[in-house]
């Protein structure tokens, strides 16, 4: 499963995109989104998702189930 961005929580802070190993993290009209096809929910890189650990507001940065999850 890859994360996604809750686009009516995003605050458009910009704090997950530089955290983000896989550059999967972008900005459209100051909302961040993640491409799914990116996304590794930061397996091999950290033991959290960063975009989790860093985003300010609660339950933005979510599982997106309609994505299989990654296997390394």
């Amino acid at each position: 499963m890859a994360y996604k961005i809750v686009a009516s929580q995003c605050t458009g802070c910009s704090a997950c995109e530089p955290e983000c190993p896989n550059e999967a993290i972008f900005e459209k009209s100051g909302i961040f989104y993640i491409k799914p096809e990116k996304c590794t929910e930061c397996i091999g890189f950290f033991d959290e998702a960063q975009c989790v650990a860093v985003c300010p507001v609660d339950d933005t940065c979510v599982i997106d189930n309609s994505y299989p999850r990654y296997s390394a």
